[in-house]
């Protein structure tokens, strides 16, 4: 129970910031300059093609060794490793979504001399939206999974308790490593409810209104 509040803030900050990255991601490799979707592309290449395991020890360790850069503090070093991991690979969902919409609707849109930014806001974006949230409800349970991670630099989550209980009695490894299960599970149990609310939502197109 001690480690639930760490592991319940990590995933909740990582939810925010991950979405955000994955829609600023999403924007830009479908933008008109050339540089930003290099760029972009770069990013999202490099974090979905690299362990996540890797990644929180290069912000936690290799970065602040090799270039002086202190992200923080562990916290902070766990949530953006998960965000800019998950973060890559919900902008290429964010990206075909928005691809996917019927080209017809953006003709329509221009010849009702809407800007290209009308367009996005009012026409594409709300169907994209409604297509991409089944798999954003599946990243959030990935999402909490990979907060077990954080345990890897110091942090005191669920997982961490159970290598402290598991260490002083290795008898009691089997239970414990069944309730840290348990623990993950039970706190799956909300998302997994969201997402299924998701994937209805899209059916039955709420998210367009």
């Amino acid at each position: 129970m001690k480690g639930v509040e760490i592991t319940v803030t990590v995933l909740l900050a990582s939810i925010v910031l991950g979405y955000l990255m994955a829609f600023i991601a999403g924007f830009c490799r479908l933008s008109n300059n050339i540089l930003l979707r290099k760029f972009t592309g770069f990013y999202v290449e490099v974090f979905r093609g690299t362990s996540l395991i890797v990644q929180l020890f290069w912000l936690y360790y290799a970065f602040p060794i090799l270039f002086g850069i202190e992200v923080g503090s562990n916290f902070w070093a766990g949530v953006l490793a998960i965000s800019l991991n998950y973060g890559a690979y919900m902008s290429e969902i964010v990206r075909s979504s928005i691809l996917a919409v019927a080209k017809g609707q953006s003709e329509a849109s221009t010849a009702l001399n809407m800007s290209r930014f009308q367009r996005m806001r009012l026409v594409i974006f709300p169907q994209a939206v409604r297509m991409m949230l089944p798999e954003f409800g599946n990243y959030l349970i990935l999402m909490l999974k990979s907060t077990s991670l954080v345990s890897l630099i110091g942090m005191t989550d669920i997982l961490y308790y159970g290598d402290i209980l598991r260490s002083s009695n290795l008898s009691q490894a089997p239970t414990v490593y069944f309730l840290v299960l348990l623990f993950y599970f039970i706190l799956a149990l909300p998302l997994i409810w969201l997402t299924k609310k998701m994937e209805s939502a899209s059916k039955k197109g709420v998210a367009s209104q």
